[in-house]
């Protein structure tokens, strides 16, 4: 894969000014791409809520507007709320679908037909889309939900873009200070890093998955493929 196959694309990246999702940006900004980000946190990009209808709009005409009305790759990067039974209120678990899926679906239904040829939709999904933690309710649904939107995509817009996902494991996003355990638990024995994720992402956009589409590939170490029993090398389980 060639830098130069990105250069003069356009890029659109949600949740953007951080972690993986800056990453992505930075990749494809070195590449050559013209990038739109979009992102809650003040900066130096579009600022807003995917949440809101409105926002999405007023995005989509502006990346059209600034981007001469083409799309090459859709990166559906911003998290949704994390709440689980506990303390997640109707509203709370809404709002993690419609950063989680809804603003996802809407933004390639609106691109679909500004897509360029080759165009890709690449949905950063969670290794939670297969495997839960206790009161994670509304980030676990909002990322199975955008793993099945994607295949979903992925027929409808047949000959017009590929959708793919990519299901992240445990990814360090700023410095953390980890133990030796926090590694080996991990198949590979170390935990993972915005790079791992980036450049299975470039991947999918690039060419050479020009065979590709519709799939989820999960880049987690190998955590979601360990079987874990009580007291079996080492773990054990603490009733809750």
């Amino acid at each position: 894969m060639s830098d130069s196959e990105f250069e003069g694309k356009v890029a659109v990246i949600t949740g953007g000014a951080s972690g993986i999702g800056k990453a992505i940006a930075d990749e494809f900004k070195r590449c050559g791409a013209l990038v739109f980000v979009i992102d809650k946190t003040p900066g130096n990009h579009f600022v807003g809520d995917i949440a809101d209808e409105y926002t999405l709009h007023s995005f989509i005409d502006h990346v059209l507007t600034n981007g001469h009305c083409k799309v090459d790759y859709l990166i559906n990067n911003a998290p949704p709320l994390m709440k689980g039974l506990d303390e997640c209120s109707y509203d709370d678990f809404e709002y993690a679908m419609k950063v989680g899926v809804t603003a996802p679906f809407f933004l390639a239904k609106k691109f679909a037909k500004y897509f360029s040829p080759g165009a890709a939709i690449v949905n950063i999904s969670s290794s939670r889309d297969r495997m839960s933690q206790p009161q994670t309710e509304s980030y676990a649904a909002a990322k199975g939900g955008l793993s099945a939107l994607t295949h979903a995509l992925a027929i409808s817009l047949a000959g017009i873009a590929r959708v793919n996902s990519v299901s992240p494991g445990w990814i360090i996003t700023k410095d953390t200070k980890l133990s030796i355990e926090d590694h080996i638990q991990q198949p590979v024995q170390r935990v993972g890093k915005c790079e791992d994720i980036v450049s299975v992402v470039m991947f999918l956009c690039s060419e050479k998955a020009g065979f590709v589409t519709g799939e989820n590939i999960c880049v987690d170490g190998g955590m979601t493929k360990q079987m874990i029993y009580h007291g079996d090398n080492g773990w054990t389980l603490k009733k809750q």
